[in-house]
């Protein structure tokens, strides 16, 4: 089964480090490895700046989705950003898929979700960001997804831990918006995150 065909996806927010790149696992909720994140496409030098210094939220990162056979399925780049950020996705291809964009500033954290074409067709509403809540809608407004570190209706197993979280997907949900919310997901805490630094 593809890391994209799963409806329940469990991400360790604590970083391994392998030569100065950062590994996040993800696991089934049974804890099963079914893939991992991976930052890509530093320097020596940039990754030793991004650990002494923090000018990370300056410099443009990239992050890898794997499936445990080592496929790759989504990629996310976010550019150097001033203000407001702008995460692209790719899929397994390479290809562009769509965005993420932050939509304001203050308040309320918001990001649109477009497709290849500039077309939003989501969004991420993060609810409370200190308390890992988060909710992924259709462009009607229709829950799609959810983000959180609440572990309801599932039978919370001895391998999580206060460093993971969960990403619940609807069923139903196909094609581009899918690869949209897996890729929230993968870029909550370290892509998107950073940006509300102070906020929320």
């Amino acid at each position: 089964m593809s890391l994209l065909e799963h409806d329940k996806i469990v991400i360790n927010q604590k970083a391994k480090l392998i030569e100065l790149t950062n590994e996040y696992q993800i696991r089934d909720v049974d804890g099963n490895d079914i893939g991992v994140i991976r930052q890509e496409g530093q320097s020596t030098l940039k990754k030793v700046a991004r650990f002494v210094s923090s000018l990370d939220q300056f410099m443009t990162h990239k992050l890898g989705a794997y499936d445990a056979d080592g496929s790759k399925v989504l990629e996310l780049v976010r550019p150097r950003k001033i203000v407001k950020s702008t995460v692209e996705v790719y899929d397994g291809t390479g290809a562009l898929a769509g965005t993420i964009r932050q939509q304001n500033v203050f308040g309320k954290i918001r990001f649109g979700l477009h497709d290849a074409a500039d077309a939003k067709i989501g969004e991420i509403r993060a609810e409370n960001w200190r308390a890992w809540n988060f909710s992924i809608v259709d462009v009607t407004g229709a829950e799609v997804a959810r983000i959180t570190k609440t572990w309801e209706g599932l039978a919370k197993t001895l391998f999580t831990t206060a460093d993971d979280y969960l990403l619940d997907v609807s069923p139903t949900l196909l094609g581009t918006l899918r690869l949209l919310v897996f890729a929230s997901a993968v870029g909550v805490d370290t892509a998107l995150k950073q940006d509300q630094r102070g906020l929320g």
